[in-house]
């Protein structure tokens, strides 16, 4: 990956860059970000391609799982053909199918508190695409202990939710001021006992790249201490503003 723009990425990225939002210097500022997305599945493959498209410089993709076929409904970065292949291998050789011009880092390995503090020394901002409460509220703690900007989305059924805890900001709340860690276990759901439409997935997904790609190219995010809520079976939006809690065990 060259270290600037030549005239073949300044043709590549042209509709972007022409975005005064954006522009030449957000362009470079996206080449020289590192985004780590921590999952794989419905949610990070969207996600991780509109990145990769974006000219983003250093994805790290990570997730411990195996492809089946029950992921081909809304994981759209895989086929038949990578049935039992490891999804983030089989994510790296997509992404860089896409662009070549970016470096893809693939982590086999689900993440854990120690893996996760050493990868954000070199990342600049962590996506959530997990699907369980204790890998979200992991993602969580690693981020406000780093002071890393977290932009978290979750979907189940027809309904998602996506937000931004930006913990470069004190007052920033975090994911446990809105689901205490200690009432994961009692929230715990799952796509695979109550199913989830693909493509709701893939709008929650592409917002965390919109979100990424904003607080890459320098701006602030106005999802930061707030919660979007989508209901795709009524088309009904919702936005609810986060609080810090002086209690919580993790921020406060």
């Amino acid at each position: 990956m060259t270290e600037a723009l030549d005239d073949a990425s300044l043709l590549r990225y042209a509709r972007q860059i022409l975005l005064p939002e954006i522009d030449l210097a957000g362009q470079e500022q996206l080449l020289h970000g590192r985004v780590l997305i921590v999952g794989m599945g419905g949610l990070g493959c969207p996600a991780a391609q509109y990145l990769a498209a974006a000219g983003v410089g250093q994805l790290t993709v990570c997730d411990g799982d195996q492809i089946e076929s029950s992921n081909l409904q809304r994981q759209i970065l895989y086929g038949e053909a990578d049935a039992g292949r490891s999804k983030a291998i089989a994510a790296r050789e997509r992404l860089l199918a896409l662009n070549p011009h970016i470096r893809v880092s693939a982590w086999t390995e689900h993440a854990q508190a120690e893996s996760l503090g050493i990868a954000l020394e070199t990342h600049d901002l962590v996506l959530d695409c997990t699907d369980n409460f204790q890998s979200r509220h992991l993602i969580n703690r690693a981020c406000c202990a780093a002071r890393k900007p977290l932009v978290s989305a979750a979907a189940i059924r027809w309904e998602g939710q996506i937000s931004v805890f930006d913990f470069r900001k004190a007052d920033t709340a975090c994911y446990a001021c809105l689901y205490p860690e200690q009432s994961a276990d009692n929230m715990e759901d799952s796509c695979s006992r109550n199913g989830v439409l693909g493509p709701l997935l893939g709008i929650l997904g592409s917002m965390q790249a919109v979100e990424a790609i904003r607080l890459l190219s320098g701006h602030d995010s106005p999802l930061n201490g707030q919660l979007f809520l989508l209901d795709a079976l009524h088309w009904q939006w919702r936005q609810v503003q986060l609080r810090r809690d002086p209690t919580c065990g993790v921020c406060g």
